[in-house]
């Protein structure tokens, strides 16, 4: 069955990816962009199975209107996915306050404003799947990560809330949590702070340990996005790929060892 789909940051890196993988099996996509000039070329292949749209996701205002147009040019909505966002690179001690809130405001309040605008619809249709593209960032830390961090562990919390919130409705919320793929998140998408000296030893560590990593082809999540839409009854939290699994396995297994280990402690207060 044809289905159609809301994309935020459809412009490059996974929206782009899964938008075209849509397309190209027959369905339809309202595909939003701070520029809409860059999504032209999914116009020119795909013609009126597109609605490009132009949407910068931290205004609350035009998350709402960009969803209901969506909506009323579609009919539906049935997959929506908050893809928009990009990484602060830098310390915790360097972030600027602009830089801080501005990280907050597109990857936390950017997927809250767009699933606010989403819910009347998706209600309404006692169906729809909100996909939430999250991190490996989003169950584990990393140094240098700090803001973008705590940006998705926000929206890691959100959404599991989210989830039984609407699941009664016949709502489904998944959590995508990819490893490290060669989109541009770390290049042209990136922020970075202004550097602390102090901190030169750890920024070259992360360097190394982050160089040694051979990127993944994010095309070969399009399948698994596919597919992940298609299941009935789809989990809450999807890996995309498997260098997660050792990373987030060691993350949960120091802090249930932490937890144990200080119990007699806790049980004092």
């Amino acid at each position: 069955m044809q289905k159609n789909w809301f994309i935020t940051g459809a412009s490059r890196g996974f929206g782009r990816i899964w938008a075209e993988a849509a397309l190209s099996r027959g369905d339809r996509v309202a595909a939003s962009a701070r520029r809409p000039e860059s999504l032209n070329p999914l116009v020119e292949a795909y013609g009126d199975s597109v609605l490009p749209l132009a949407l910068d996701v931290t205004d609350r205002a035009a998350a709402f209107a960009a969803v209901q147009q969506a909506a009323d040019t579609f009919g539906r909505l049935d997959v929506v996915v908050n893809n928009a966002g990009y990484g602060l690179f830098g310390m915790v001690e360097e972030a600027g306050e602009e830089q801080a809130r501005a990280q907050l405001d597109t990857n936390v309040l950017g997927p809250l404003w767009v699933t606010q605008a989403a819910l009347p619809v998706l209600r309404a249709q006692r169906a729809g799947h909100i996909l939430q593209v999250s991190s490996i960032g989003g169950l584990a830390a990393f140094p240098s990560l700090g803001l973008y961090n705590a940006s998705k562990w926000a929206l890691e919390g959100m959404s599991e809330a989210l989830a039984q919130e609407v699941g009664p409705l016949g709502i489904h919320v998944t959590l995508v949590e990819p490893g490290p793929y060669g989109t541009d998140w770390s290049g042209a998408s990136a922020v970075h702070t202004e550097p602390i000296e102090a901190y030169d030893h750890v920024r070259e560590a992360r360097r190394a340990g982050a160089g040694a990593r051979a990127p993944q082809d994010p095309a070969a999540t399009a399948e698994v996005v596919l597919e992940l839409v298609d299941t009935d009854e789809p989990p809450l939290r999807l890996f995309l790929g498997t260098y997660p699994y050792p990373v987030v396995e060691a993350a949960y297994r120091q802090r249930l060892e932490t937890w144990d280990a200080w119990r007699s402690l806790a049980a004092k207060a």
